[in-house]
């Protein structure tokens, strides 16, 4: 039986076989060239371990030309190398690539920052050092780039208000090590990010222990009404690495993060909030800010950025002037409060055909989600009576998930009423200006 099939299977044409052979995984490729050797000629073939090469390692022909090898020989290198990361590494190179080839359009002195990749008995050193084992994601993203320079602007985007500033550094894996935490209510946790003017870190747990799961990345946040210092409350920005990073370099290269003043802001842009009254638009794009944030007691912090536009084609004589603004703002629980004011951030803008004029300011709340409406008053320059009003389209900002710190749950801390979180206070800070 075993020779009349393995006479039926070297009668067989090749080009069946390669098209079989080309479904199948590199490991049961490399069984196949165990069964016979006809399978093992065939599973050598070099258009296989091309397409092995591109899946997993994202290898291209000039990468062959340039090492002097076979595909097989080049998979065969990469994998004795990098093996273990094979299910992470063509989506973290992928993400990384993308970064990198956006970022040399839009502000590349950002690029310049990023540190070479760490080696593999450097990351063994560093599981050494603080006896906890890193996730394969967040190794495989290490290996490629070990983050970056202690700089500002920092990778991992900003921003900014009149008085305050954020920007946060991806950690090199020696800095992230240095503070990595060991304190109850922050135990097996390393820091991810870093920003020199606030502190603030994003930690990823490496172990589930506190009412964390593993590989969760947050921002810590002190509860404040409880006695115990240990009860830490967090807001979650991942549920791993791989999920946090190339969700953060989408928004970054699809332009949904936006550069502003060579430096990545993360603002975020609903595609709906835009409306446009005659010929001025008004768009809406908005941030949640936890550092400025709490969640004992509830107190949440925005700030949103608006973009007032006049057509290009609209006529010289439509100029006008921006004089008062007015804000519906509904809370969760369907309260509402309105404000008006004169002008905005202290300035009432002028605009005329193809004038754009930009705004940043904020809001805080104590329930987990608003949203704001309005409108702009307007006079026309030409004709001082003439008074229009021009929609502000609704926009919705909805706190993070948080997770409150274990020391609360099984009550050891101070309780708080849930009705803290349905508190109506709300402001609106046009009044504000915005950083530079």
């Amino acid at each position: 039986m075993a020779a009349s099939m393995e006479l039926s299977l070297n009668n067989l044409p090749s080009d069946p076989l390669l098209l079989m052979l080309s479904f199948l995984d590199f490991r049961d490729l490399i069984s196949c060239s165990f069964v016979s050797r006809r399978l093992n000629e065939l599973s050598g073939h070099n258009p296989l371990w091309k397409g092995l090469c591109l899946k997993h390692w994202l290898l291209t022909e000039s990468d062959k030309i340039q090492k002097v090898q076979t595909w097989k020989e080049l998979f065969r290198e990469f994998y004795t190398d990098l093996g273990r990361y094979i299910d992470h590494y063509g989506t973290l190179k992928k993400a990384w690539d993308d970064l990198k080839r956006y970022l040399d359009q839009q502000c590349p002195r950002m690029i310049a920052s990023l540190k070479e990749g760490a080696k593999e008995e450097e990351l063994d050193g560093i599981e050494a050092q603080i006896c906890c084992k890193l996730s394969d994601d967040y190794r495989c993203s290490y290996r490629i780039h070990n983050g970056q320079k202690l700089v500002v602007p920092g990778l991992m985007g900003s921003m900014a208000l009149s008085n305050h500033y954020r920007s946060e550094d991806l950690l090199d894996i020696e800095t992230a090590a240095g503070g990595f935490q060991q304190r109850k209510g922050m135990r097996q946790c390393l820091p991810l990010t870093f920003c020199f003017h606030t502190g603030l870190s994003q930690y990823m747990a490496l172990e589930g222990t506190e009412g964390r799961s593993r590989s969760e990345i947050f921002y810590h946040c002190p509860d404040q009404m409880a006695q115990d210092p240990s009860a830490i409350d967090m807001f979650i920005t991942g549920s791993s690495f791989t999920e946090w990073f190339t969700s953060y370099v989408h928004n970054v290269v699809t332009g949904e993060y936006p550069i502003i003043r060579d430096q990545i802001f993360r603002y975020v842009h609903d595609k709906q909030c835009v409306a446009t009254t005659g010929d001025i638009t008004v768009s809406v794009s908005t941030s949640f800010l936890p550092e400025l944030s709490s969640v004992h007691p509830p107190h949440f912090f925005f700030t949103y950025r608006i973009r007032i536009e006049m057509a290009k084609d609209a006529l010289p004589e439509n100029a006008c002037q921006l004089d008062s603004r007015y804000w519906k703002i509904t809370n969760a629980n369907g309260n509402v409060e309105e404000v008006r004011g004169p002008g905005v951030v202290g300035e009432f803008p002028v605009m005329t055909p193809g004038k754009v004029h930009e705004y940043a300011s904020c809001t805080t709340f104590s329930t987990t989600s608003e949203y704001m409406e309005g409108h702009y008053t307007f006079h026309r320059l030409k004709n001082k009576e003439e008074i229009f009003d021009v929609c502000i389209p609704r926009f919705h900002m909805v706190c993070p998930p948080f997770r409150e710190s274990i020391v609360r749950s099984q009550g050891s801390a101070r309780d708080v009423s849930s009705a803290s979180f349905n508190e109506d206070n709300s402001s609106d800070t046009d009044d504000h200006n915005e950083g530079h």
